[in-house]
């Protein structure tokens, strides 16, 4: 597992659309491992893509790095139950924004108000860099996925 971004692939992201996230999205660049994760704001929502909730703990790990470096923190995801018995995951900064979101969503639960995954401290690293790529970069990135 890369220390920085907590995946094996170091070429596994982006999911939907990877040319065009790639081509028209920041990425956080791992200095690490070189994956690029998208850290991109949602233009309707205003949000940053780890705000939204994910289908499995796998894809939430994907992002929660670009949650640790926004925030300047260790974040933690949760399992989020809804009333039909959907699950989802979601990334919080702090028990109090799962808390707050927890109070908002009154048809949504989390069993044990625990995390489900955690990294125990923020770091910095080195070569990390924050921008959108190249052609070059993105035809060498697709092509090594």
């Amino acid at each position: 597992m890369c220390i920085e971004c907590y995946i094996d692939e170091n070429r596994i992201t982006p999911l939907l659309n990877p040319i065009e996230c790639l081509q028209n999205h920041t990425q956080y660049i791992c200095g690490t491992c070189g994956r690029c994760i998208c850290i991109e704001h949602d233009p309707k929502r205003g949000l940053q893509w780890w705000n939204f909730p994910f289908k499995s703990l796998e894809i939430a790990k994907m992002y929660l790095r670009t949650a640790d470096y926004s925030m300047k923190k260790s974040c933690d995801i949760y399992k989020i139950q809804s009333e039909n018995g959907r699950c989802s995951y979601k990334i919080f900064a702090s028990d109090e924004d799962l808390q707050l979101y927890m109070k908002k969503n009154k048809g949504k639960f989390c069993k044990e108000m625990q995390p489900i995954f955690a990294v125990a401290e923020y770091k910095e690293y080195a070569n990390t860099q924050m921008r959108k790529l190249t052609t070059d970069e993105i035809q060498k990135y697709m092509s090594e996925r």
